[in-house]
Formats: structure tokens, sequence, C-alpha cells
């Protein structure tokens, strides 16, 4: 080992400020938080190799007891790695902002004890042209992906698959999809591959095992695929960067995203033990150094809510599973809402009225127009850890062989239906079926209230073939397949249809709850229910359809919109509130992708609004948004089985009037011609 003195390394005492390395125009000044009476000593190496420079004993804080320090001069932070050495133990610095030694994700060999070393970020980034978005949460459309699965599979038209860079070339795709925030899985550098091999006995499984011991049984050697454990929560993870910069691809990564209109938002996993500190100073990194622009929180309870207390976070978004906001502002409400709950409300009731699950229909309504001034609701229907949106209308139960754990892993409730048929299958009727569960599924997100967050790949039925617990795979399974993107384009095109509908109309993503009350004397409330009559909402045990009314104007806003969902397996009735005079009912889009049937009104009906509608069944297309049919559609509507209609009311042209008065001009002229002639 070198000396101190064969490579002029000049050391003092440093500075007891927060843990982890920082540059200063003299040196280098290295603290760390550690607890216990060993000694500890400083590990510096060569930049890029095992070789040692030399150790050098750290200083002992006379006032913080668990806290030591040190600053050299006369090395630069370009030609240096290290560790910390105590007692006997090699540590990797907790706060280290580069991590070394693991840049091949899932490399299962065995690692030398100086294999995994810390370093320190030396090239400069030019942050001039990034502007920080501040999207609202009503505003936002949410899109959830893992680093390396996003382009990892050959079919994902990218050059540097499975990295940072591989998402900035998937930036187009993004926003033609209409995507403006990202929420990344843990891009942070966690241990991906545990040094212990698991075996496990799978007799069933031995004969298509890939690794077989002495006894047939199959070993799995376990990855942590998702990153949620313990690691170096301050660097961004190496093996997810196509060059040997890391720190510098998540920033132009960053920077690309922001001037596409994309937000950043990361999830953070930190074990209970974890200081409150440590957590503060990690997360103000990931602001100042990468301009991130939040975070998922999984932490407990009471540490979200200090957390959302936090001066140094109030500028960025936080979701978390749950926040006590009359704790956290009292009675001092937010100029912007910068916090979001994010839990399985919606998921649950969305998933069982889909499969048309009883007695849901209340609470469907409830949670898809769950909102609040305080804290906006982040609404999901697929996460990482459960089926896709393709293995929810495909799978009643979990395949979870991949993990090598028989099957015993994973959600054993998912609120999921196969559609007929367990797992992939060729006949055409279960295949139409799940194409038009997932529309349905697709248009109770993005037609609700709250923020909608997908998971990458399922705006085109994305599978992982039953797998609803994916934590150690590291292959095709867990890679989004882009192959289904051209296959199943009808899908991807039908969520951007959606897309555009909530972005068009500002009345289905409201930055305040709906009341269902009429606050503005306009004579129609925000919201309100119906069913086979209007005004009627039927939340009985048995209701599996319920119609959904928004008023535009409690929004600035001319347009009325009318949800019809129907999820009994027959067609079903539902009354249309009449409009203001001179407006009228048009189709917008439906899931079932066929003719509407609607009954007209007559003159009588005109006269008599409070009879029973009558008149004759026609039938009217559905079509593309911005493409609506002429055709005034009545009292009331037909939908088929299974199915979600969504209907515009809105004012008609000079034009279209004229042609609706048509038949009753015709009426007048034919009743005169009879009064001449007798």
């Amino acid at each position: 080992m070198a000396s101190e003195k064969e490579v002029n390394v000049r050391v003092s005492e440093g500075v007891y400020r927060t843990s982890g390395p920082f540059v200063q125009r003299d040196g280098i000044n290295f603290c760390l938080a550690a607890e216990g009476e060993d000694a500890v000593l400083l590990i510096l190496y060569r930049r890029g190799s095992h070789e040692e420079i030399g150790e050098f004993p750290m200083y002992r804080s006379p006032l913080i007891k668990n806290r030591w320090t040190l600053k050299i001069s006369g090395v630069r932070a370009s030609d240096i790695e290290y560790n910390f050495k105590i007692g006997r133990e090699i540590v990797t610095d907790p706060c280290a902002r580069l991590v070394c030694g693991r840049e091949k994700f899932g490399d299962l060999s065995s690692r030398t004890e100086h294999q995994i070393r810390a370093a320190i970020p030396y090239m400069k980034f030019d942050w001039s042209q990034d502007v920080r978005l501040h999207i609202p949460y009503e505003d936002v459309i949410a899109y959830g992906l893992h680093v390396r699965g996003f382009t990892k599979s050959r079919y994902s038209k990218v050059r540097n698959k499975g990295t940072f860079r591989g998402i900035t070339e998937k930036i187009p795709y993004l926003n033609s999809l209409g995507v403006n925030l990202i929420m990344l899985l843990p891009a942070y550098d966690f241990e991906d591959a545990p040094n212990a091999m698991a075996v496990v006995n799978l007799p069933s499984y031995a004969e298509n095992a890939q690794m077989k011991n002495t006894s047939g049984h199959r070993q799995v050697r376990h990855l942590n695929y998702w990153g949620f454990s313990e690691a170096a929560y301050f660097a961004p993870k190496a093996s997810f960067a196509a060059g040997k910069h890391p720190d510098i691809e998540f920033k132009e990564m960053v920077l690309a995203l922001h001037k596409a209109g994309i937000e950043v938002i990361m999830d953070f996993s930190f074990p209970d033990k974890i200081d409150v500190e440590y957590i503060i100073s990690c997360l103000t990194n990931w602001i100042t150094e990468y301009h991130v622009d939040g975070f998922r929180l999984m932490v407990r309870p009471e540490l979200a809510q200090i957390l959302a207390k936090c001066p140094s976070l109030s500028g960025v978004k936080l979701i978390s599973a749950w926040f006590d906001t009359d704790y956290i502002f009292g009675s001092v409400h937010p100029a912007v809402r910068r916090l979001a709950d994010m839990n399985d409300g919606f998921k649950n009731a969305a998933r069982r009225i889909l499969k048309s699950d009883e007695g849901m229909a209340q609470e469907f309504v409830d949670r898809s127009r769950a909102n609040s001034s305080d804290k906006a609701v982040i609404n999901y229907l697929t996460g990482h850890d459960g089926f896709t949106l393709g293995d929810m209308v495909s799978y009643d139960r979990n395949h979870n062989e991949e993990n090598g754990e028989m099957n015993r892993d994973g959600a054993g409730i998912n609120y999921s239906w196969n559609c007929g048929a367990e797992g992939p299958t060729r006949k055409k009727s279960v295949l139409q079926l799940r194409m038009r569960q997932m529309k349905n599924a697709m248009a109770e997100l993005y037609l609700s209230q709250g923020t909608p967050l997908i998971m990458a790949g399922d705006e085109f039925g994305n599978s992982q073939g039953g797998n609803n617990n994916p934590y150690g795979i590291d292959s095709e399974v867990t890679w989004v397949d882009w192959k289904s993107e051209r296959t199943n384009a009808q899908l991807a095109d039908f969520v951007k249809e959606l897309i555009a509908l909530r972005k068009k109309y500002r009345i289905l993503h409201m930055n305040r709850p709906m009341t269902g009350n009429d606050q503005i004397s306009c004579g129609y409330p925000d919201f309100s229910c119906h069913s086979g009559r209007a005004w009627y909402g039927a939340f009985d045990y048995q209701s599996r359809s319920i119609g959904v009314m928004y008023c535009g104007m409690h929004a600035g806003e001319e347009e009325f919109i009318y949800i019809a969902y129907n999820f009994y397996w027959d067609e079903q009735e539902f009354g249309l509130p009449y409009l203001p005079k001179g407006m009228k009912w048009e189709t917008a889009l439906s899931t079932a992708g066929e003719a509407l049937k609607v009954k007209e009104k007559t003159a009588f009906e005109e006269t008599s609004p409070e009879n029973t509608p009558i008149g004759k069944t026609s039938q009217i297309k559905a079509s593309k948004p911005g493409d609506l049919p002429d055709t005034e559609i009545g009292r009331s509507i037909t939908v088929p089985g299974r199915s979600v209609a969504v209907l515009i009311g809105r004012k008609m042209t000079e034009a279209k009037k004229a042609d609706s008065r048509l038949p009753e001009e015709k009426q007048k002229k034919e009743a005169a011609g009879k009064k001449d002639r007798a």
C-alpha cells in the first residue's frame, strides 16, 4: 500500500457539517456519521481501480460524538475513489454521490471487499436552459416506469436500451401519448444483485429449470429488480447509465424532459431506522443537483407528515399513501397543492365494478370524484407490484412461477377477470371482450377527477404473463413489450383520445372537490348521478351501471359531459337530462365501438319535459372527439353491455338549429294543407 508521503496527500481536520464529500478550493472535505467506539479511517483509491493510495485516520468531533471528518489536499476529485474503514469493516459512504463497482446490472459474481467504492462527481453541467415546470396536479397525466425495463426490450427502438438515455430517446413517444409527468421506480444506486444464492424446492418445475442442483431442485438467484432496499440514496444508479457518468446522463435526461414539458418524480423507499436529517439531506440533494420535481415517499405515516412540513421540500411535489393535512396545514389552506395521496382505494373500486361485482356503484362514484383543495389524489389501476392492465383482464389468479417461489408470493386478491379464458388465447370473442374491458378501465381512470397514473405499457396492453410480483426478474417478463404497441394500436389510440378529451375540458380535472350542488346559480349542479331515469342515481346493491354528468359552467365552460358506465353484461338505458335551450347531446366516444341506440325527442316532449320520453329508436355512430355527428340525441341512450359511452352537451350552430326545425316546419305545413283541404 502506498504511503501518504509517496502520493503527496496532505490531511487536516475537516468541517463537521452535512455528511458526504464536498469539494473546496483547497481540498476535499469528508464527513461521516458513524456509531460506536471504533476508529474511522478514510481509504483512498486511484480512480477506476482497487489500487489503494492510502488509509488516513479521521478526526472525531468533540461536540457531536458520532461525527467524523477529514480534509485532504494534493489530489483531485477526478483522480480518486474512496471508502471508510470502521474497525475491520470496509464501509461505502451512505452519502456517496456516485458508486463504482456495480456498473453491470444483475452481476451475481462474487465481489472483493474493495469492489464497491464511492466517487465524487467532478464534471460540470449547464442548467442555464432549465425551467422548473410546476404543473398543477389537476393538469398532470402521469406515467410510471422502471428505467431499465422501459426500453430494455429489443423492440423498444432506442439505441441506449435500459438507460437514462433510453428514456430521453422515448420523449417523442411520451409527448405523442400526452404524458407530462414520469414517475421513476428507484433510480438511485441500490444493490440489484445480492451475493446470496437461494435454493428453492420446486420439484414440479424442475424439468424446466435453468439451473439444477444434485437433488433436481431448481436454484434461483434472486435479483433486486425493483430497488426497494437500502441503497446509496444520493447517487444515480450506475447500471442505468449508458456511459461512465450516470450523474451527467441523469441530468441530461431531466433537462430534456423539462424542455419537452415533462416533470420527473422519483420513488424513494426508506427503512424506518434511517433518521429524518439524512432523508431531508438526500431529497434536497436530488432537488438542487438533479432538478427533480418531487418524490413518492414510501415511509411510515408519521415520517411522511414531518417531511411534508419541511421547508426545504416545500417547492416540489410530495406523494404518499396518506397525508394528514389538518396536522400539516392547520387552518391555513395552501395556495398551491403540492401534496397528493396515493393508495389502492380507487384501484380496488374501479377493478371490482369493472368485473361486475355487486355493491360497488356508490364507492366507484365516490372514488371517481374524490378530490380536495388541500391535496391531490393519485388514481391508478395498476402498479409495479400487481397485474398489468393486460393481465388484469386475462388472468383470474397469479402465475408467479418465474419467481421460483412455487406461486406462493404476490397478492392473492387481484380483483381481476380473465374474460372467459385463463391467459393467452385465440378465441376471438374473448380477445374482443378483453379489449373492451381495457378500454373501459382506461375510461374509468381518465374520466375520474383524480390525477391519472398508468404504468408503462398499459396503454397497449403490456403483459407479464400473469406474474403479479416480479420483484426479482430481469427479463422479457418485466421489460415493456413494445411489440404490443403495434398489435394493440387501437387501445393506444383510444388512450390518446381519452387524454385529449380530459385535457380539453377543465370540468373533468378540477382543483377542488365536486359538491353535487349548484353554487353558481346556473340551474345545474356541478356533478350529478343518473340511471334509467334522469336525476335518479341507482345505488342499490345489485346496481352495476351509473350515469354521471358534469356541468361545465362550474369550470367556466359551456359544455356538459355525460358519462354512461354500463358494467352489466346486457345493454342498459340511461336517462339524459334536458339541456338549456339551443344545446344538444352529441356522442364523443364509446368503448363498444358500435352504434348507440337513442330515443329521439318529439314535439310533445318539447312542450312536456316532465312526461316520460316517447319516440322511435334510431342509431348514431360513436365517433372521435372533435368529429361528432350532427344528429341530435334525445332523452335517453341505450348503451351496450360492458361498455362506457361519453356524450357532450353543447350549443348548436345556426345551421344545425335550422336542420333541427325542419321536421317541425314540415309538420306545420302538412297541418296547414289539411286545413285548407278541409
